[in-house]
Order: C-alpha cells, then structure tokens, then sequence
C-alpha cells in the first residue's frame, strides 16, 4: 500500500465556458512572462533601459516556440510521421513536445534580430535574460505534469508520481523528472545570479553558465526517463546533446574570459545617449547659474562702486562748503 505520492490531475484542460484553458500552454505562457520580468530588472541594472527586454522578446519567443517544436517533431518524427498516426498533430503544440534544444537556437536567432533593431550586443542581452530563462523552464515543466508525460522510471518513493492509464501509458508510480528537472532549473537560476554578481560575469558568460548547468542536470534527469526516444551507442539523444552543449559552453566560458574579460561598460546606446544628454544639461543649468551668479556679483561691485562715489562726493561738498565758511569769517 502506498501512503504518498504526487497525484496527477485527471485532466489537462480546464474549461471557462466555451474557452479551453490547457495547463501545459498556461505554464509556457507563465514562463515566459517570469523571464521577460527578471530580465527587465537585471537589464536596467545593467545600465539598459526598461522595455528593451520585451521588445526583443517579441522576436525571441515566437522563433523559440517554432524551433522547439521543430526539434521535438524532428527528432520523434515516428510520433507523426509513420503508419498510422495523423501528421496534422504535429502542428497541435498544445499537446506537448517541445524540445528546449531547438527553442534556445531558434529563440537565439529571433533574439539577434530583435538586437540589430534596438542597437544592443546580443552576448550582454543573453546575459541579462539567462536566469529568467532557467526560472521559465522551471514553470514550463509543470505543463508535463498536467500531460501526464516525461516521468521517469518506476519507483515506491513517497514523492513517486501517479500515472492513470490510457491508451500510451500504463498506470503506475514513477519518477517525477518533471519535477527533479523543475528544481533543477530553479538552483540554475540561484547560481547565475550569485555568479553573476560575484564575478561579473560579462560577454554572454552568465548565458553560458546557464547552458552548462542546464545541461549537467539534463543529462542525469533525462537518463531516468522512460518515454521512447532515439539511442546512440546506448544513450538517449538527449543526453548526447546535452553533454556536446555542455563542453561547447564550458569552452567558450574559457576563451571569452581571456579574450575580452570583465563586463560591457554600456550594453545600450540609447541609454547612454540619455545619460550624456542628461549630463550635459546639467552641465548647462551649471554654467547658467555660474554665469549669474557672476552677473550678480558684478552688479553688486558696481552697487558698491556708486555707493562709495556718492560717500566721497558728499564729503567733498562739505569740505568746500566748509572752506567757504571760513573765508567769509576772515573776511
């Protein structure tokens, strides 16, 4: 008899009258908002200006959402593309199936258009947005929950997940790799900032270091799951590319820090244009004010001047007045 575990709930979709309400779309959707709200507080930090993150995530979350299911649909094609199954439900994203692998690279390139646009470095944007990006994948994960799909291999720990049957599963207590995945990604994120802020890290070393320890995790998680997948040479395809990722991160966390280290004096022109503008409107009101105060100090002198000339004229008058007094006395 089993005294605990994680139920998974009997549904995926939730209805609001007529509107369909699907778990695994809420929490992308969720996600994404936690990404782009993180990254506008770590972008502005940095000395960018506020808006600049959303307006780049307009481009890097459609292409991420495009190459994410790319990569799923490619690399499961047997799911949608083989005797009997329906090709059309490639296209139902909804469902589940994105491969985080093809969100990144494809979400990167949408990401370097939107930068060319607003005039930032791509390295210092991702940077800025790594964290959100782990904090994301640990709220997208809990759509798989709502799916009842990726868990692991069977187990009787008290944090087992329940698994109802239908006609792709078999019921049961498994492993919740969503969930070791979704904390996974929250320590991701933690150790970014604290590298971030400990080391200042600059020219996409911080995204690096989420790839990698994005991926250090991925490997072990995804070796316990249990859902159908290519192999090679007995591993998984997922854990091959996450050990490939991983070293390319690690190496061009090496190369860039002896190449260009510390951090990006200005990651946005615009910014810094307000900045000088601002500066050199102080720097006017300054010599303004320097400027009459001078003015007031020369009319003051002058004041002075006029004061001291009518003091000396008066004297003068009563010192010839004076004078003619005496005169007419003698006289």
């Amino acid at each position: 008899m089993d005294l605990a575990y994680i139920p998974s709930p009997s549904t995926g979709v939730l209805h609001l009258g007529p509107i369909p309400l699907r778990g695994y779309a809420f929490c992308i959707i969720l996600g994404v908002f936690v990404a782009v709200w993180l990254g506008n507080k770590r972008w502005i930090a940095r000395g960018g200006t506020a808006g600049t993150v959303a307006d780049i995530a307009v481009w890097a979350v459609p292409f991420g959402l495009v190459g994410g299911r790319l990569y799923h649909v490619i690399t499961d094609y047997q799911l949608y593309f083989s005797e009997g199954e329906n090709w059309v439900d490639a296209f139902k994203i909804w469902e589940g199936g994105l491969g985080i692998w093809g969100a990144i690279a494809f979400g990167a390139v949408g990401a370097w258009i939107g930068c060319r646009r607003r005039g930032v470095p791509l390295p210092a944007y991702a940077d800025a947005i790594a964290p959100g990006i782990a904090l994301a994948q640990a709220i997208g994960r809990w759509g798989n929950w709502f799916n009842q799909e990726l868990y692991g291999k069977p187990t009787d720990l008290p944090w087992a997940l329940e698994i109802t049957e239908s006609a792709n599963r078999e019921a049961g207590l498994y492993h919740p790799t969503f969930l070791y995945e979704s904390l996974w990604c929250i320590g991701v994120a933690l150790l970014v900032i604290w590298a971030d802020r400990r080391f200042r890290l600059g020219h996409g070393r911080a995204f690096a270091l989420y790839v990698a320890a994005y991926c250090a995790g991925r490997g072990w998680i995804e070796y316990m799951r249990v859902d159908e997948a290519h192999h090679i040479l007995g591993l998984r395809l997922n854990v091959w590319t996450a050990i490939v990722v991983f070293v390319l991160a690690v190496v061009y966390m090496v190369v860039s820090a002896r190449l260009r280290p510390g951090r990006e004096e200005v990651v946005e022109p615009r910014s810094r244009k307000k900045a000088d503008a601002a500066d050199a409107e102080d720097s006017a009101d300054s010599d303004s004010d320097g400027a009459g105060d001078t003015a007031k100090a020369a009319d003051s002198a002058d004041a002075g001047a006029d004061d001291r000339a009518v003091r000396d004229g008066d004297a003068d008058a009563g010192e010839d007045a004076e004078n003619g007094a005496g005169s007419a006395a003698k006289g």
